[in-house]
């Protein structure tokens, strides 16, 4: 096979990564991704971490996918320890589009509750897809201590993670409802809500969560 390094198309596409017009940049990441070589992984990784642009960060993790796991998984797996918050979050990104378990020991409890709230939803997504049998409750306890945090986005992406686990959010979510935390009340509500009727809208749920705790209730009542 020809290498990267001597391959011309190849050169030009890696130098296309950095190009300063982000359209130049999209059609270098499908470039990458359409002939995939090892050769371009650690370049794909480095302007994953620098990517301002999200449709160009998409393509370049569907270019990682497009290489074999063994080649990108010791990669990404560095990378969700970078310090710098793009790097781990797009690393984490790109795991839960693998999909491989074996990078499970990765999603550390530090990154289902980083400081970052991007970086948090992406720990939170890929901590779903990747949570082997048997732990998914655990993993719906680390995750209902975050229930409260942030705005209405990162709220959702939380909502959406307890959700996808089912039955085994029930307990950890019951507990929230009871927290001393109106805010980790309400948002555990609303997450039960969308358990139990997954059709109603989010803010419709949040909405009515609001209203169960200004009067004083934890939704328990009755049940």
């Amino acid at each position: 096979m020809t290498t990267t390094r001597q391959d011309p198309n190849a050169i030009r596409a890696l130098q296309g990564l950095e190009d300063d017009r982000s359209s130049v940049r999209l059609r270098a990441a499908l470039a990458v991704g359409t002939t995939p070589d090892p050769g371009f992984v650690d370049k794909l990784i480095e302007r994953c971490a620098l990517e301002p642009e999200f449709y160009v960060r998409d393509m370049l993790t569907w270019a990682l996918t497009r290489h074999p796991a063994p080649v990108t998984l010791p990669v990404l797996l560095r990378e969700v320890r970078s310090r710098h918050s793009q790097a781990r979050s797009q690393a984490l990104h790109t795991l839960s589009k693998i999909g491989d378990r074996q990078a499970w020991p990765a999603i550390t409890r530090a990154l289902l509750s980083d400081a970052d709230d991007e970086v948090a939803r992406s720990a939170w997504r890929a901590a779903v897809v990747l949570v082997p049998q048997g732990e998914e409750s655990a993993l719906a306890v680390v995750l209902a201590t975050q229930l409260g945090r942030g705005g209405r986005q990162t709220q959702l992406s939380l909502s959406r993670a307890l959700v996808a686990l089912g039955e085994e959010s029930v307990a950890a979510l019951h507990a929230a409802t009871m927290a001393s935390d109106p805010r980790m009340r309400t948002h555990a509500l609303a997450t039960e809500r969308l358990l139990r009727e997954p059709d109603t809208g989010f803010e419709f749920a949040v909405e009515e969560a609001k209203r169960v705790v200004a009067l004083g209730g934890s939704g328990q009542e009755g049940r």
